[in-house]
């Protein structure tokens, strides 16, 4: 069984996830600590549960979702996986960071890259890979279908989507995406979002105002 656990971090209010196995591995998604004391409280979090981080993935590389790269490289040796389309994105944080008053320190570039359908592990549980730009240019979902949740990103959210204004954004590539990618899963798939509170595949169908099933 997999478990998610959720952090609020930095002034863009991000969710950044940790999701782990029965025996303490675990992947941290999206990490955006952006000081001293939001580092301590993923650390502490980690180390009261005992648990071994293996991998780090980016949905997508905006700054409030990349701010924490560094550091957990540094203290736990993770390089950042995400998709090679996210690199543009993730070299223009640098000059971004100033702007917003953000202390960045530069993240690690993978390698080698994750694809569309490509397969995750944590442990012995998988997660597949959904590509879903709009958002971004090659923002990616990790979807467990055994337990039933997806890692979600700014694509969808509890009655809103990702906004779509940023350099590599597209309105309808997101509706589209929304549609054929998120909205295809099990209706009871719960959603956990880069912002605001989890949902599921089936409310959303139901009630956004932005996308309907």
């Amino acid at each position: 069984m997999l478990h998610v656990h959720s952090f609020v971090f930095n002034a863009f209010q991000e969710n950044t996830y940790i999701v782990y196995d029965e025996i303490g591995l675990c992947a941290i998604f999206d990490p955006g600590m952006s000081n001293p004391k939001e580092e301590d409280t993923l650390v502490s979090f980690i180390e009261q549960n005992s648990l071994k981080p293996i991998a780090l993935y980016n949905t997508h590389c905006h700054i409030d979702h990349v701010l924490g790269n560094r550091f957990l490289y540094e203290k736990y040796g993770l390089i950042p996986q995400f998709h090679e389309g996210e690199v543009p994105v993730l070299v223009a944080v640098e000059n971004m960071a100033p702007m917003y008053g953000f202390r960045y320190e530069t993240s690690p570039i993978p390698e080698t890259f994750l694809v569309e359908g490509q397969t995750v592990t944590v442990g012995t549980h998988s997660l597949r890979l959904l590509f879903v730009p709009g958002h971004s240019p090659a923002h990616l979902c990790f979807y467990a279908a055994q337990e039933g949740f997806v890692i979600g990103g700014d694509v969808l959210f509890r009655n809103s989507i990702g906004r779509t204004d940023l350099p590599g954004g597209n309105h309808e590539q997101l509706l589209d995406n929304i549609r054929q990618k998120m909205y295809t899963l099990p209706d009871e798939t719960v959603v956990y979002p880069g912002h605001g509170p989890s949902t599921t595949i089936g409310f959303e169908k139901e009630t956004n105002p932005f996308v309907r099933g």
